[in-house]
């Protein structure tokens, strides 16, 4: 893997996307896609965007039917990201059709709590306990279904590197120790995150927000 920094290229404009990766990507290691980019531009938009020649992590986020799920994914195959998302709250059939159906080199790997959620919206949902338990029992499940790894805040990572110690594990929410916040309420700086065990770090509006992304880019850089 060239770096951990993956840029999220939230945006539905190909064009756009395409010219921020362009001035980024010898500072980032590769580019998440997410469902709104997805949408957009479809599996050809995905195409251009791995001709940058950075690995893709398509962020999509499956959750349905293991059967579905299972035909999303092989409807992938000619993309071949390099990780994959799915919901690890989908069920153990679920990931493990999933895992099944990936390509071969594609890490999957199943989001446990999103890092916009914080324990009262989990007990709105009925889910009791804190963030960090529901996390645990999902990561549990998720080795169980033979999936690579899970998403999980960088508050959580360093607990489940600790049970997990061949775990992929990717840190949304990250930003650097001067950055806003935004619509994340569990952030970590990339330093912490990646000392706490962190594979992958994901990056977005630090660095397509910035006056000068390039230089956004290369400072996170440098603090790892």
């Amino acid at each position: 893997m060239k770096g951990p920094v993956y840029l999220a290229l939230d945006t539905t404009d190909l064009s756009a996307a395409r010219a921020l990766a362009g001035r980024v990507r010898n500072h980032v290691g590769g580019l998440k896609l997410g469902l709104e980019f997805f949408l957009a531009n479809g599996i050809v938009g995905v195409r251009e965007m791995a001709d940058l020649g950075l690995p893709i992590f398509l962020d999509l986020k499956l959750h349905d039917i293991p059967n579905t799920v299972a035909k999303a994914i092989r409807a992938l195959s000619d993309v071949q990201p390099a990780i994959l998302t799915v919901h690890a709250a989908g069920g153990r059939a679920m990931m493990e059709d999933a895992k099944a159906a990936a390509p071969t080199g594609t890490k999957v790997i199943a989001v446990t709590v999103l890092t916009s959620l914080d324990d009262d919206d989990l007990a709105a949902t009925g889910i009791g306990g804190d963030s960090h338990a529901q996390v645990e029992r999902l990561t549990a499940l998720t080795r169980e279904a033979g999936l690579d790894g899970v998403v999980l805040s960088g508050n959580e990572v360093r607990a489940a590197h600790k049970s997990w110690p061949g775990g992929f594990f990717v840190v949304p929410g990250v930003r650097p120790a001067n950055g806003n916040s935004g619509d994340q309420k569990r952030v970590i700086t990339p330093r912490q995150a990646l000392d706490n065990g962190a594979s992958v770090l994901v990056i977005g509006r630090p660095i397509t927000q910035a006056a000068d992304p390039d230089e956004a880019a290369r400072a996170i850089e440098a603090t790892l």
